[in-house]
């Protein structure tokens, strides 16, 4: 039994050895723990992740100051490290920790792609959406920032949105969730799920009980409807830009001149704009008007 236990000892030393290098990301060390445990313990379930990741740091090495040229060579390394290399790393480091080492690989391929333009038929190749992956908020939104008016674009502009909300926090995001909810609500609902605010989540959740059937139910009217539950939002959504003039957009600018109207006694111009809203949405004006 004693023997047994210190062979199992010994197994567990060498697989230590092999993650140990592999969190310093120091290939060689990586590789030669390796075939000291394969040699060793050729039958240790670890080795076939331990190989993959210690080859991928390998090849890491000699690639990390070749840009990529083209959005195949960015797409290739994706694909290659968010599928067999994300399970190697979920395997051996299990979570959080394979997170923090993958973040430092999704940051390499970030830079690597920092040159490419935005494709709209391949946006994920993009280097914004690495440094996503990465956690930089920072060099995220200066990646999106470098995209021809990303702020007339679904995807940039949910790359921006979900940015800062780690950057500046949830009321200063507002406007950018409510242009992207009347460009692409389920785009919007991705980031939601994302938010590291979870009153956004749960500000959706509220919504999706309190419309669910309505004419108002998708996440383009999710805007107006917050500024009936939540009047304190007018100065964040008062600063959104012009988008393409939707019903959901016409609803929440009439709401955020409602509210101002409101507080300043303008009872003819606010029966109406009340009228307004009536005739532009129904159900919207239903809900507003329990609220007062």
């Amino acid at each position: 039994m004693q023997l047994d236990i210190f062979e199992n000892g010994r197994e567990v030393m060498l697989r230590n050895d092999v993650v140990h290098a592999l969190e310093r990301r120091d290939a060689l060390a990586a590789l030669h723990a390796c075939d000291r445990l394969s040699q060793e313990y050729p039958d240790d379930e670890s080795l076939p992740s331990l190989r993959v990741l210690a080859g991928y740091i390998e090849a890491a090495e000699g690639n990390r100051e070749i840009a990529f040229t083209d959005h195949a060579s960015s797409r290739e390394a994706r694909r290659m490290l968010q599928e067999s290399i994300h399970d190697a790393a979920h395997r051996t480091f299990g979570n959080p920790g394979s997170g923090v080492w993958l973040a430092v690989s999704w940051q390499e391929l970030a830079r690597r792609a920092g040159s490419l333009a935005f494709d709209a038929a391949e946006p994920r190749d993009h280097a914004a959406p690495l440094w996503l992956r990465a956690g930089n908020w920072e060099a995220a939104a200066r990646a999106v920032a470098t995209i021809e008016s990303w702020r007339r674009k679904p995807v940039p502009l949910a790359w921006m949105a979900e940015a800062r909300l780690h950057l500046l926090g949830l009321p200063a995001t507002w406007p950018l969730l409510a242009e992207l909810g009347w460009l692409s609500p389920t785009l919007l609902e991705d980031v939601a799920q994302r938010s590291p605010d979870p009153h956004l989540p749960r500000l959706i959740r509220s919504f999706e009980a309190s419309t669910g059937g309505a004419e108002i139910g998708d996440l383009s009217w999710l805007a107006a409807w917050a500024l009936i539950e939540r009047p304190d939002l007018r100065e964040h959504l008062a600063a959104t830009q012009p988008s393409q003039h939707t019903p959901p957009e016409q609803a929440m600018r009439l709401l955020v001149e409602l509210l101002g109207l409101e507080r300043q006694g303008r009872h003819s111009d606010l029966v109406a704009r009340r009228k307004e809203l009536r005739d532009l949405q129904p159900s919207l004006y239903a809900a507003y008007m329990r609220s007062r």
